[in-house]
């Protein structure tokens, strides 16, 4: 006699949480605000991490970063100073990818560029252990095409965290076209293990979050383009309006609008529909290099005003 498939299923996630538990190792390359985030994220959860840069000058950010970050969770009490301590013992920083090769996970967060991911994953391919799970935090490309860089495309899924990871309760699983069950149940066992409400999409542009949220940050911009109200109003209104934290300039500024404009691209190609062509609001504010509070300035400006000394009479 069969068993029903729901048993099978069941006990077959059970296998997958016991493998997410015995995960000990997690590699992270990128060392910006998403990735010292997931590093921080799994450090607190117990597990030893690596964050790999090239850029010694992103490792010292990101150690300051996570460091004030962790301190604000024991201070607020959502963790114990010793759990917090533990977790600044388990994190290590190198600029060497040779120092993931034992990792059970490897999360890139890098620069959303295609090109630029696919030649981490062809190094990350060459170096990692057999067994590891290649995982990208990417919010909008094709998972199905960075693992196509790979010999082992069964073995690479999308771990799409929200900003910031340590406190952003979703993260988005997106399975490409060889992406296993195997793969997939234990990143969402994983991601389960760090407290996390987990998604899936399939591998179309922009998944779900991102499919739904760029248009409306776009249509923001068009909205300030086209002189229909202030800025101010224009996140007043979708704040008050529809209960959002944030509006969606606010929003744009927090993430990065080179972000914002990079994944607006992609949907743009991926879908080929003209509504998801980027305001040019947007594309000239990336060209001016005003990227949002990580550059101090980008709808709004962030900078702190300097203090007018007034003229001495004569």
């Amino acid at each position: 006699n069969r068993l029903p498939t729901t048993i099978i299923a069941g006990d077959q996630e059970k296998q997958r949480e016991k493998m997410a538990e015995m995960m000990k190792c997690v590699g992270v390359v990128g060392g910006g605000q998403m990735g010292s985030g997931i590093a921080q994220l799994a450090a607190m959860n117990g597990l030893d991490v690596w964050l790999m840069d090239a850029d010694q000058d992103a490792l010292s950010r990101a150690t300051a970063a996570i460091s004030s970050s962790v301190n604000r969770f024991v201070s607020k009490g959502l963790l114990s100073k010793e759990v917090g301590d533990d977790a600044m013992r388990r994190l290590h920083l190198t600029s060497n990818l040779q120092d993931l090769r034992s990792a059970d996970i490897i999360v890139e967060a890098i620069v959303e560029s295609e090109d630029v991911k696919k030649k981490l994953f062809k190094d990350l391919d060459r170096i990692a252990k057999n067994s590891v799970i290649l995982a990208s935090n990417t919010s909008s490309i094709s998972i199905t095409r960075l693992a196509s860089a790979t010999q082992r495309p069964s073995q690479v899924i999308g771990m799409h965290f929200m900003n910031p990871p340590p406190v952003m309760k979703l993260v988005e699983i997106i399975r490409g076209a060889d992406t296993s069950e195997e793969t997939f149940l234990t990143t969402k066992a994983l991601a389960e293990r760090f407290g996390k409400t987990t998604v899936c999409s399939q591998d179309y542009a922009g998944f779900i979050v991102n499919r739904i949220l760029m248009p409306m940050i776009n249509e923001a911009f068009h909205t300030l383009y086209t002189g229909v109200a202030t800025k101010e109003d224009i996140d007043s209104g979708m704040r008050h309006g529809t209960n959002h934290p944030m509006g969606p300039l606010e929003l744009a500024d927090l993430i990065g609008l080179d972000v914002c404009l990079s994944i607006m691209k992609v949907l743009h190609e991926g879908l080929g529909d003209s509504k998801y062509a980027p305001c040019p609001l947007l594309v000239q504010y990336v060209d001016a290099g005003r990227l949002g509070r990580k550059r101090g300035v980008g709808v709004y400006d962030y900078r702190k005003k300097k203090p007018i000394t007034p003229s001495p009479r004569l």
